[in-house]
Formats: C-alpha cells, sequence, structure tokens
C-alpha cells in the first residue's frame, strides 16, 4: 500500500520536509495511519485546520498522548493556531484532567513557543478577579449548562458537599472557562475532545454534548470533533462519546439498509 498523494499532501502542510522515523522501521503501519488520517478521515469532517489541529490538541491531551502533542503542536502554531489559543488550549484542560497530567503538557506547550520565540509570559486573559469568581462563573456556567440545571445541582447537593458545586462554579467556570483568548463554543468543542479522549466520563460527555449544543454546536459539529479524533483516541473512546452525541441529539434521519 502507497501513501495516497491526498494524505502526502495533507502531511506535508503540517510537518514540512519531515520523514518519520516510523516510515522506515514501520512503513505497513504508517501507510495505513497516514492514508487514514490525513485522507480518508478528513473526507468526512468539515471542520477547518485550525479547528481541527486544536481539538485534535486537546484530545492528545486527555490520553496523555505528550510525545504526539508535541508534534502536532508544531503543526498548529504552524497553520493558524496562535500562541495565545494553544496555551489556553492547555489552561482549558487542567479543570477536567488536573495539574497532574496537565503538568508536563505545560512545559511542553511553553518549551515549543520559547523554541519559537515566543516571548513568555504571554499576556493575561483572565475575565475574574478573587472577588468576582464566584458569581461570574456561576453566570458562566448558567449559560453554557442552564441556568435551571445548575439551580437544581445546587439545591439536590448535600450541606456536607456542597463546597464541589461551588468550586464547579468559581473555580472550573470563572477561573477557567470564563477566561478570554478562545470563544465558549469553541470551549466546548475543546472540552468534549477532552472527555471523549479521557475515557471513563460518560456521564460528563453528555452533559457537554447538551451544553455545547446549547452554546450554538451542532451534532454535526459534534460529529466532525469525533471523526478526526478516530486515528488518535481510537475506537472505544470514539463510539462511547458517539453514543452520547445520538442520546442527547439524535440524527433526525436513520439511514437503513435492507438485508
Amino acid at each position: 500500500m502507497a501513501v495516497s498523494e491526498t494524505a502526502r499532501q495533507n502531511h506535508e502542510q503540517l510537518f514540512p520536509g519531515h520523514v518519520s522515523t516510523l516510515k522506515v522501521t514501520d512503513p505497513e503501519l504508517i501507510e495505513v495511519f497516514d492514508n487514514f488520517a490525513f485522507d480518508e478521515v478528513l473526507r468526512h469532517s468539515d471542520l477547518d485546520l485550525r479547528t481541527r489541529l486544536m481539538v485534535q490538541l486537546a484530545a492528545l491531551i486527555g490520553c496523555r498522548a505528550l510525545s504526539e502533542y508535541r508534534i502536532m503542536l508544531g503543526a498548529a502554531l504552524a497553520n493558524g493556531v496562535t500562541p495565545a489559543e494553544a496555551r489556553e488550549i492547555v489552561y482549558q484542560a487542567v479543570p477536567y484532567t488536573g495539574m497532574g497530567q496537565v503538568f508536563d503538557f505545560l512545559h511542553a506547550t511553553n518549551d515549543i513557543l520559547a523554541q519559537r520565540g515566543v516571548r513568555l509570559p504571554l499576556g493575561g486573559q483572565a475575565t475574574t478577579t478573587p472577588e468576582t469568581r464566584a458569581e461570574r462563573g456561576r453566570e458562566v456556567q448558567e449559560r453554557i449548562v442552564g441556568a435551571d440545571r445548575v439551580q437544581r445541582m445546587y439545591a439536590s447537593a448535600a450541606q456536607d458537599e456542597l463546597h464541589f458545586q461551588q468550586f464547579l462554579s468559581a473555580n472550573c467556570f470563572g477561573d477557567h472557562v470564563g477566561r478570554a483568548g478562545v470563544g465558549v463554543p469553541a470551549r466546548e468543542l475543546l472540552t468534549f475532545a477532552m472527555l471523549a479522549a479521557l475515557g471513563g466520563c460518560d456521564a460528563q460527555v453528555r452533559g457537554h454534548v447538551a451544553a455545547s449544543l446549547n452554546v450554538g454546536n451542532t451534532r454535526q459539529d459534534l460529529l466532525d470533533v469525533l471523526t478526526v479524533l478516530v486515528p488518535f483516541i481510537g475506537y472505544p473512546r470514539t463510539l462511547n462519546a458517539l453514543a452520547a452525541v445520538n442520546e442527547i441529539a439524535p440524527a433526525s434521519v436513520k439511514i437503513t439498509t435492507n438485508a
């Protein structure tokens, strides 16, 4: 099997002049992967290049693929993703994957930005202060998740666990999701990609499918995200996330075949 011309061109756009060492040691696998990831998959997704690279970076954080993340970040920065956007992807991951997982990705991101001559630290994008984060965060949370749902979450929380709801509002949504630099609809696609890649987050994936629809994304947007993630996160996690999409936003028309 040879690498298709379309796959070769798409690969070259992302990684000009780069020849993978795996192409030398494992040519059969790389031919299959390149044809799938850089040709076949892209024929079934309408995401623009920047958005595709951003959700793939988010997913690579989610599945702890640091080496691949480094490679894809370089491609992203060379194809329109800004340093500020790259940083926001990493910051966005903190409340969903935890700093323990994000730590190495943050250092990798800073290393790559510095190698490209980007002066650190980048300008701030915080939209809250210690005094406003709880109130502002809850406003952002209600916009994304829905005010009725947030109110039910608070009302149903036992007294000794109410602080977790307060953490969600102030820290997750106030400190992180409400930041500037990446718009809310795009942030929801990033979160969806991260959670799908993490695995074991079925309830949270369903919640963020609904949230993504609340902020203007569509079923097709979510399917397009999953399509470009398949080569990087595998079928089990992709199909679990697909099941969540179908549960929350079922297809209006189902295709049937005759036996």
